[in-house]
């Protein structure tokens, strides 16, 4: 049984997915990011840098236990845990890979940021929300064209890591000043993986806890000095 340390946001709900995706037994672990929970002794004993998801497997490499946290290193470890959704073929892998890494450089960081200037700064700052704004509206072109290529997924014809990193940061479109009638292309795409059954459930995941952050103090934690304190 892997324990999941995680938060319904879309980093959380990679992880999710994935074990829903693999078929692994998995218990969920609530960090509640608004209350302050990832700064918690506990958890950065498994995730120094205070960000969710994080994983324990009990039953680890060679059979012993292994924690890990980072999103992206946590799926391709459940996918060479299971050997599923990275091709096998040298190029095939490559392939995916560098769309991982394009999630994990780009899609989440700079959508991040949009939804950050868009939603929660105290600011309305007009540069920083046209720059993030126009940056989601560039990588959302670049995944278009990709699919237009593929016609299937990121990777090319199969369903991959990289489908799985995407997706769950692309659900909040309207967010990010999106409008799917500019990406046909990613749009039939989002709604294939949006049909998956796995993916239904891996979404639900700690779903009913999620709130609109509201309160200074909420705000504070995730954005204020406590994320900045040494520890």
């Amino acid at each position: 049984m892997i324990d999941v340390y995680s938060w319904p946001t879309p980093n959380g709900h990679k992880v999710h997915i994935m074990l829903e995706e693999c078929g692994l037994p998995y218990r969920v672990h609530a960090i509640d990011i608004g209350k302050g929970d990832q700064f918690q002794p506990d958890f950065l004993a498994i995730s120094p840098n205070n960000k969710i998801p994080a994983i324990v497997d009990p039953d680890g490499p060679d059979g012993t236990p292994i924690s890990l946290f980072e999103s992206g290193a946590i799926l391709l470890y459940l996918s060479a845990k299971t050997g599923r959704l990275l091709p096998l073929d040298t190029r095939g892998k490559y392939e995916a890979l560098q769309w991982l890494m394009f999630q994990m450089g780009g899609v989440g960081p700079m959508l991040g940021q949009a939804h950050h200037f868009r939603l929660y700064a105290p600011e309305k700052l007009s540069y920083a929300i046209d720059r993030y704004t126009s940056e989601a509206r560039r990588l959302y072109g670049v995944m278009d064209r990709r699919i237009e290529r593929t016609g299937a997924y990121m990777a090319g014809t199969d369903y991959t890591v990289a489908d799985i990193a995407i997706y769950p940061w692309l659900r909040s479109w309207q967010n990010q000043g999106i409008d799917w009638a500019d990406y046909p292309a990613l749009k039939d795409w989002f709604d294939r993986i949006d049909a998956r059954p796995a993916v239904q459930r891996g979404v639900q995941v700690l779903a009913e806890r999620r709130q609109p952050v509201r309160s200074d103090a909420e705000k504070e934690v995730l954005f204020g000095k406590t994320q900045y304190q040494r520890r």
